[in-house]
């Protein structure tokens, strides 16, 4: 471990010194670069510059406690070194975690899309609910929630909704939530009071900026047309919302959600570069599916990792064998106890391949 400690510092040193670098400063995409891989990268320098120290402190106690013949020191550092061999053992757990390689998109902003699915208005009902979720756990992570588009149904939820959310490590947290998501409850339109699930699928995809995703402008055809909705006369009047369709894949994107039209185009063109980047990421690990699949966090759209039973209260993520009988604190966006251990059982994992 020692070498990959000594890699990662000097790996450090390195970034600091290419950002003093005049033409480094000059070219903004790869100075942006290297300013976020060092920000990565603080952290665990920190760590392994107090690990070394540790080090090194202990081994000046173990020659003062057989050199020394001042009774007194010697208890002083017979203290200190029991003190620092905790500290080390903890460093010792902690810092094999830190090393893990770091998903270059943990800190972007996502783009998210909920679909009703098997069920029809039930699914779409609690897609309403799944979206609310989301839009709680946003706020209690201090994130920014905009919708792009949506579908709604006339009672109250969604065919499907896009929307991004914007924050610091949204994608390392809410990656883990791609999948199906199933529902187990009595429908509001069920008068026979029987049980019924349906299903909803989730789709979480990193934000991909200009320099990751290179879209040619004339692979795009822009249409624009009425937006539809609330809104009165201006929303059934003014061309302001925006469909694009990326010919070279067909992906398909539109946005009403603004009253600019120049507005709708920026929120579309970030969904539009999402889509092309997960659809490009996922091209590339089709060989790899099988072991994509036994991931937590694969993102396997087609996989069941949630249900989410109401006549027991009951939480239950698949992948982990995690249940939880909180069902409705679940609902009002308090995930932070099943994403956290999702991430603990990620980490646990990758660990194990390690060794």
């Amino acid at each position: 471990m020692l070498d990959k400690l000594q890699a990662v510092e000097e790996h450090f040193a390195e970034i600091e010194a290419r950002l003093g670098d005049p033409s480094v400063v000059a070219d903004v995409a790869k100075f942006t670069a290297l300013t976020r891989e060092l920000a990565t990268l603080e952290p665990i320098t920190n760590k392994i510059r107090e690990y070394k120290k540790i080090l090194a402190q202990i081994d000046e106690d173990k020659i003062l406690l057989e050199t020394s013949t001042d009774e007194d020191l010697k208890l002083l550092a017979s203290e200190e070194l029991s003190e620092l061999k905790k500290s080390k053992a903890a460093l010792d757990e902690e810092l094999p975690i830190l090393l893990l390689p770091k998903d270059p998109d943990d800190e972007k902003n996502v783009v998210m899309e909920i679909r009703g699915g098997v069920g029809g208005e039930e699914a779409a009902l609690f897609a309403g609910e799944m979206f609310r979720m989301y839009t709680r756990y946003a706020e209690r992570q201090g994130w920014r929630v905009d919708i792009v588009d949506m579908n709604a149904t006339t009672i109250g939820g969604f065919k499907e909704i896009s929307f991004t959310v914007d924050g610091a490590g949204a994608s390392g947290k809410l990656k883990y939530e791609s999948g199906t998501h199933r529902v187990q409850r009595v429908p509001v339109t069920e008068s026979g009071g029987r049980i019924h699930t349906s299903a909803v699928t989730v789709a979480v995809m990193p934000e991909a900026e200009e320099v990751d995703v290179v879209i040619n402008p004339n692979d795009l055809r822009i249409d624009t047309y009425c937006a539809s909705g609330a809104g009165g006369q201006y929303v059934n009047r003014t061309e302001t919302a925006i469909r694009i369709t990326h010919l070279p894949t067909g992906i398909v994107v539109q946005c009403q959600d603004e009253k600019s039209q120049l507005k709708n185009k920026e929120k579309a063109m970030r969904v539009l570069r999402a889509r092309v980047k997960d659809l490009a990421v996922r091209e590339q690990t089709d060989a790899i599916a099988a072991d994509r699949k036994s991931q937590v966090g694969s993102g396997d759209r087609s996989e069941r990792i949630r249900t989410y039973n109401f006549p027991q209260g009951r939480v239950t993520d698949h992948r982990i064998g995690l249940t939880l009988y909180k069902l409705d604190t679940i609902l009002n966006g308090e995930l932070d106890e099943i994403i956290n251990a999702l991430i603990t059982a990620d980490r646990a994992k990758k660990l194990s391949e390690q060794k």
